[in-house]
């Protein structure tokens, strides 16, 4: 569990994120992306979708892995935790989790309601030249300096 303990470096993981882009293209000839994993999973659970697709089983997956992951690494001692979260809501993991989990999902209704998420577009749009995309991350991105620079300022 040693390798829990540092982040993978830059030059590694950005040329994997690529190939698996290109790879999902490849083989399937379409954009990795979590939206449509999350429509699916939505669409299964009012009932107007039957089997789930491989986009569900992705959103699946990066939820079991993140699971996993935070449990492998509190075991090696690498855990980071929530930082000022923790120290808002203390240390119990339900409030922890029952807020990441209302945001998770905000998020995604946000992202569908926008037509595209940061993953869609920032990855996968930008990777195959959308000036769509392109639009979109600068706007994401724009938004989220700004939140942050509004946010610091509100906590002065």
């Amino acid at each position: 569990m040693e390798v829990l303990l540092d982040r993978p470096p830059w030059f590694l993981v950005g040329p994997l994120l690529g190939l698996i882009v290109v790879a999902v293209f490849a083989t399937m000839n379409e954009r990795l992306g979590v939206v449509g994993g999350y429509r699916e999973l939505v669409e299964r659970g009012v009932g107007s979708r039957g089997e789930l697709g491989w986009k569900a089983w992705f959103v699946v997956g990066i939820v079991l892995g993140g699971l996993l992951f935070g449990l492998a690494a509190r075991d090696a001692g690498a855990a980071q935790g929530y930082g000022w979260l923790e120290g808002a809501l203390g240390n119990d993991p339900l409030a922890i989790g029952g807020l990441l989990a209302v945001g998770g999902v905000l998020i995604g209704v946000g992202a569908r309601t926008a037509g595209g998420c940061t993953s869609g577009n920032g990855i996968s749009g930008c990777s195959f030249g959308s000036p769509a995309s392109f639009v979109a991350t600068a706007t994401f991105m724009a938004t989220a300096v700004a939140g942050a620079f509004a946010w610091r300022w509100l906590l002065g």
